[in-house]
C-alpha cells in the first residue's frame, strides 16, 4: 500500500534528521578552513548547514565537540582503514611507503581536510584542548604508522634507518610542505611553477627510498 501524504513527509523528516550532523560537519569544515577556527562562529555554521542554531546544539555541545566531530570524521577515522591495510600488505616496505604517502594524498589531501593542517598550525597555539585532540587522534596515530612501516622495512633488511625518530619526520615534512603549498604558498608561485601533487608525492618517496635503501651486497654485508 502507497504510504500516505503525512507518511510520506514524515519518512522525509527522519531522513532529514538523522542527516544533520553530517550537513553540520559538512559546513564546519567548510568554514574552518574558510575563516579558521577562531572567526568561525557557531550561528555561522547552523546557517551554512541550513538549521538553526538550536537544532546544532541538539547534535554538538560546543564549537570545539564540533571541532573533534569533523576532525575524526575526516581525517582520524582513516587510520582504522590504514591499519588494517598494513597488517594485509604483502609487498615491499618500499611499496608500502609509496603506497601510504599516495593514499595520504587521495584520501587526505585532495580533500578540504587538508584545510585542517593548516588551521592548526595557525591556531593551535590559542585553543590548546583542540590541539591536544588533534595531537592525540591525527599526529600520534599518523607517526606511528610510519614508524611501524619504517620498523616493517629494517626488520625485513630493506631499510637502513640510523635515528628511527628523525626518519617519521622526514617522511611527514613533504606532506606537510605540498598541505602548505595548497592553501598557502601556490599564490605565491607563478603558474608556470605550479606543482603536481602525485607527481610530487612520487618524487618524495623516491627520495626518501634512495636515502632509507639498504645497500646490497658487499656493502651491506660491512654495515
Amino acid at each position: 500500500m502507497p504510504a500516505t501524504p503525512s507518511e510520506a513527509t514524515a519518512g522525509r523528516r527522519v531522513r532529514h534528521k538523522h542527516a544533520r550532523p553530517g550537513q553540520l560537519i559538512e559546513a564546519a569544515l567548510a568554514l574552518f578552513v574558510e575563516k579558521g577556527y577562531a572567526a568561525t562562529r557557531v550561528e555561522e555554521i547552523a546557517q551554512r548547514a541550513g538549521v538553526s542554531k538550536g537544532t546544532l546544539f541538539v547534535y554538538f555541545q560546543s564549537k570545539e565537540d564540533l571541532f573533534q566531530a569533523v576532525v575524526r570524521e575526516n581525517i582520524a577515522g582513516r587510520f582504522v582503514e590504514w591499519n588494517e591495510e598494513f597488517h594485509a600488505f604483502q609487498g615491499s616496505s618500499a611499496d608500502m611507503l609509496r603506497y601510504c604517502m599516495r593514499s595520504w594524498w587521495e584520501r587526505i589531501g585532495a580533500t578540504p581536510a587538508s584545510g585542517i593542517t593548516k588551521l592548526m598550525l595557525c591556531e593551535a597555539q590559542n585553543f590548546p584542548e583542540a590541539l591536544a585532540y588533534y595531537q592525540q587522534q591525527v599526529i600520534a596515530p599518523g607517526k606511528d604508522l610510519i614508524r611501524r612501516i619504517l620498523e616493517r622495512g629494517i626488520a625485513r633488511g630493506e631499510f637502513q634507518v640510523p635515528d628511527l625518530d628523525c626518519a617519521v619526520y622526514a617522511v611527514i615534512a613533504p606532506m606537510i610542505f605540498l598541505l602548505l603549498n595548497k592553501h598557502s604558498l601556490a599564490a605565491c608561485l607563478p603558474e608556470s611553477e605550479s606543482i603536481d601533487p602525485l607527481r610530487y608525492v612520487d618524487a618524495q618517496a623516491e627520495v626518501l627510498l634512495s636515502g632509507l635503501r639498504a645497500p646490497e651486497g658487499p656493502a651491506r654485508q660491512r654495515s
